[in-house]
């Protein structure tokens, strides 16, 4: 049997609306839609009444909105996995959509191939812990002194790539660029991350996953027709079951084929951990001490 030949895109939804929406090119609302539209079902990451990060399914466009945009947090997998093989046994097509280590577990607990089974992973940067954005959500509380109706990690009021984290309550908006909000300075930092990720053990070209997709940063150095600053997306297809997926979309999709080789100079995370801070010991042994600005102040605007 021939060795499938990985592919690799530079990707944008041509519906700008549902792009605007997503936090790069709008890719995953139309695999995820034409997954729905066999009967089928798509499990992401979303948010609980609380917003704690948990996987979770939909199998109705109009929930879409659910599962779409970035959420830096480790998700809570539950009994996702259990609901996956429940649906693929009733030969629903499903389309699994996870970081590449719930992906790996996904595999692992399947124990076999499905061919009504889909799975897209995305290029991580590395997941902070659940228990730095708890920290967070109660300091926003404390300074907002008010429940969010919504937060948005990646809205691209002002652009691609000076999206903002946005936290929308009823009568105001905190929203602030991405590097200016202690949260982020923390994730891309490193500090917040799991032990696990600094030493990735799903990097690499090598994938389980039939589709990755992620921000194309750096596409304006390699393929500028492809760059307006409203996200696009970097669409590597590592299967023949993830290219017959994609083959479905291609006419709401513009497209151009790149060099993968090119793509990881500007996205280096696709085959390399993130380095560990030096002091990540003392940042964890303050994490329970000091208030989420103290720990920026120390760990991050200080330097």
């Amino acid at each position: 049997m021939n060795q499938f030949v990985q592919k690799t895109y530079a990707a944008i939804n041509k519906d700008n609306e549902t792009r605007m929406k997503s936090s790069s090119g709008g890719i995953f609302s139309l695999l995820a839609d034409v997954i729905i539209k066999q009967g089928g079902v798509v499990f992401g990451a979303a948010y609980d009444n609380e917003f704690n990060v948990i996987h979770t399914y939909i199998d109705n466009i109009e929930d879409l909105n659910i599962l779409r945009g970035s959420k830096y947090v480790l998700s809570n997998m539950g009994d996702s996995y259990s609901k996956v093989k429940s649906f693929l046994e009733e030969g629903r097509k499903v389309l699994f959509t996870g970081t590449p280590c719930q992906i790996a577990g996904l595999n692992n607990f399947l124990g076999k191939a499905y061919d009504n089974l889909y799975m897209q992973d995305l290029v991580c940067h590395g997941v902070p812990m659940q228990s730095v954005w708890k920290k967070y959500l109660n300091y926003r509380n404390m300074i907002d002194k008010k429940t969010p109706k919504d937060i948005n990690f990646r809205d691209k009021v002002n652009g691609w790539t000076r999206f903002e984290m946005k936290f929308a309550y009823n009568d105001f908006n905190y929203s602030v660029f991405h590097r200016s909000d202690l949260f982020m300075k923390l994730f891309l930092k490193n500090y917040s991350l799991r032990e696990s990720c600094y030493a990735c053990k799903f990097k690499g070209l090598d994938r389980i996953a039939d589709i990755t997709l992620a921000d194309f940063w750096g596409v304006k150095h390699i393929c500028e027709e492809m760059y307006d600053d409203k996200g696009t997306s970097l669409v590597i297809i590592n299967s023949e079951k993830g290219q017959a997926l994609f083959d479905l979309i291609k006419e709401e999709v513009e497209e151009r084929e790149v060099d993968i080789q090119k793509a990881i100079e500007y996205n280096i995370c696709i085959i390399e951990s993130v380095p560990k801070p030096e002091d990540r010991e003392l940042f964890i042994a303050d994490l329970d001490k000091l208030e989420m600005d103290e720990l920026v102040v120390k760990y991050i605007d200080n330097k």
